[in-house]
């Protein structure tokens, strides 16, 4: 199954992340198939930059987003999550 998913990058307390669809059989930081967006909650407010039309495309091939990335996804304002 693939999933849309969050995978850390930045240094130790200093989390980043990216939004990427990856198969689910592989580990969170491990291999992807395209990143998405980006995810940087150290910024005050939280700064979420996603490209909607590729989330949109890749849940209409089937991708489920993990609950994290579908509240994100609705803050960017993606309703269909």
């Amino acid at each position: 199954m693939v999933k849309i998913r969050l995978a850390r990058m930045g240094k130790k307390k200093k989390p980043f992340y990216r939004v990427v669809v990856a198969d689910s059989r592989t580990r969170r930081d491990g291999t992807f198939i395209e990143i998405i967006g980006t995810y940087d909650p150290m910024k005050e407010p939280s700064e979420i930059k996603v490209d909607t039309e590729k989330a949109r495309s890749w849940i209409g091939k089937g991708a489920q987003p993990t609950d994290t990335v579908k509240k994100l996804l609705q803050k960017a304002g993606l309703e269909a999550a």
